[in-house]
């Protein structure tokens, strides 16, 4: 029949779906179940990696934190991206490593380019 059809070869995926939803949801249950619950004024209280907090929670931050952390995904794209190169060198051959040499180059130049707009200098 139409529409009636599942497909055998996605039986292990949605088994496998299943039991890790199981199992997360599980170990949360157990973990509400289990944990103590004593709860106090001192331990109810904000803290900013255990001190008191300073100022407004609504602080605003500066551009430079988002543009050192865009930065930081960028080169780690770039890692992320020279591992598999150097593993497969050998089969690639001359033309693997024009691409990568290329690629490389972009990034130094989108490096440079954030270099002298002062990205790297922290106030």
């Amino acid at each position: 029949m139409p529409g009636t059809y599942i497909p055998s070869d996605y039986l292990p995926v949605l088994i496998t779906f299943l039991l890790a939803a199981a199992i997360g949801m599980g170990a949360l249950v157990v973990g509400i179940l289990l944990r103590p619950r004593r709860p106090y004024a001192q331990k109810l209280t904000p803290y900013e990696s255990g001190n008191p907090p300073v100022g407004e929670p609504r602080y605003r931050f500066s551009v430079k934190f988002y543009i050192v952390a865009m930065l930081f995904v960028v080169f780690d794209v770039e890692a992320v991206f020279l591992y598999p190169w150097a593993v497969a060198y050998d089969k690639l051959g001359i033309f693997g490593f024009v691409e990568m040499m290329l690629f490389i180059f972009i990034l130094l130049i989108g490096y440079v380019y954030v270099w002298k707009k002062g990205a790297f200098e922290w106030e």
